[in-house]
C-alpha cells in the first residue's frame, strides 16, 4: 500500500503501522491467529512484527477491557472479570465510576477482526495504528489537521484500544498516549504514542504529510538560524 511507504519514509517510523478491520466472516486468503492473546493489543504487537491473521470473539476473551471496546459480548466468567478489573481501577483511582459509560465501544456486532501490517494488509483497513516518538507523531499530527480529519479532542483516553472504535466512529484521527496495560502487552517504549487513523482518511493525511515534513524541515532550519 503506497500509504504505508509514504508513512514510514516520511516518518522515519521503527515499527510498521498496523491495519485492523472487522468484517462478518473468516477471509479464506488469512489464517486464525494460532493462539490467543492474553490482550488485545497484542494483536497489534504481532501485526507490527509483519504477521497477518484474523480473529475470533473467543479470541479476545482473556483481554475483558479490550472486549468491551470492541463490542465483544463475553461469557458470565469472563463478565464478572472484567467487572473485577473495572472495580479494581476504580479502588486504585485509577478510574472514575463516571467515566466508564463514557468509554467508546464498538456498536456493531463482533465477527471477525483482522490485522496486518498496513503494506501488505489484504483488506481495506478501517483504523490504521501508527506508533512512534513525539516528533514523528507531531508530524503526523500536523497532517491530520491539514487534512481537516482530527478529531474534536486532541487525545483519545484510556483504555487505548478505545482509539479504534472512536476512530471507527467519528471518521476521524485521533492521538492516543497508550495506557499502561498497552505498554505492557506491547512493549511500547517509554518515548512512544499512537496516532489512530480511519482508513477511509489515510490516503490524505499521507498527501498532506509530505508537504507538512517538507515545511517542517524548512521551518527548522529557519528557527536554527535565529537560534
Amino acid at each position: 500500500m503506497a500509504a504505508a511507504a509514504q508513512l514510514g519514509e516520511l516518518l522515519g517510523l521503527k515499527k510498521q503501522p498496523v491495519a485492523v478491520a472487522f468484517c462478518d466472516s473468516p477471509p479464506a486468503t488469512m489464517a486464525r491467529i494460532d493462539a490467543a492473546a492474553p490482550s488485545g493489543c497484542t494483536y497489534w504487537k504481532l501485526a507490527a512484527e509483519g504477521r497477518a491473521f484474523y480473529t475470533e470473539a473467543s479470541d479476545h476473551y482473556g483481554c475483558p477491557i479490550g472486549s468491551y471496546t470492541h463490542g465483544i459480548d463475553l461469557p458470565p466468567d469472563t463478565a464478572k472479570e472484567l467487572e473485577g478489573l473495572v472495580g479494581t481501577m476504580v479502588n486504585l483511582n485509577y478510574l472514575d465510576p463516571a467515566e466508564v459509560a463514557g468509554i467508546p465501544r464498538r456498536q456493531q456486532p463482533f465477527r471477525v477482526a483482522m490485522y496486518a501490517p498496513l503494506a501488505a494488509a489484504p483488506f481495506p483497513p478501517d483504523v490504521v495504528l501508527v506508533c512512534g516518538n513525539a516528533k514523528q507523531m507531531m508530524l503526523l499530527g500536523e497532517a491530520v489537521h491539514a487534512a481537516g480529519v482530527a478529531a474534536d479532542t486532541s487525545v483519545v483516553g484510556r483504555p487505548t484500544c478505545a482509539a479504534v472504535p472512536a476512530v471507527m466512529e467519528s471518521g476521524r484521527a485521533a492521538a492516543n498516549f497508550g495506557c499502561i496495560g498497552n505498554r505492557v502487552y506491547t512493549a511500547m517504549a517509554d518515548d512512544e504514542l499512537y496516532f489512530a487513523i480511519g482508513g477511509p482518511q489515510l490516503s490524505v493525511v499521507a498527501e498532506k504529510l509530505e508537504k507538512i515534513v517538507h515545511a517542517n524541515r524548512e521551518l527548522e532550519q529557519f528557527h536554527r538560524g535565529r537560534a
